[in-house]
């Protein structure tokens, strides 16, 4: 099995939710959603292989996009919607 090391598999990269810009936030959401499908599926030939079915199927497109909208808005609520001091 090729498998990502355990040290991979974070479910919060850099261990904070703070981040400088909405846009650092917005890139840690996408980052997180990936290591959240790491997590649930270790196995890199096992996940390669759905990405033939998930890749062109517009509805599971449209549930990832949910997953990383919900990911930022946890993100954003931590970052206090990154309003100044």
């Amino acid at each position: 099995m090729d498998r990502l090391p355990d040290t991979e598999l974070v479910l919060v990269p850099g261990g904070t939710l703070i981040t400088d810009t909405p846009e650092e936030g917005r890139a840690l959401a996408m980052l997180m959603a990936r290591h959240t499908i790491h997590n649930i599926q270790p196995d890199l030939d096992v996940l390669k292989e759905g990405r033939k079915t998930y890749a062109s199927d517009p509805d599971s497109l449209i549930a990832s996009s949910q997953v990383i909208a919900i990911e930022f808005q946890t993100i954003a609520a931590a970052n206090n919607y990154w309003r100044k001091a």
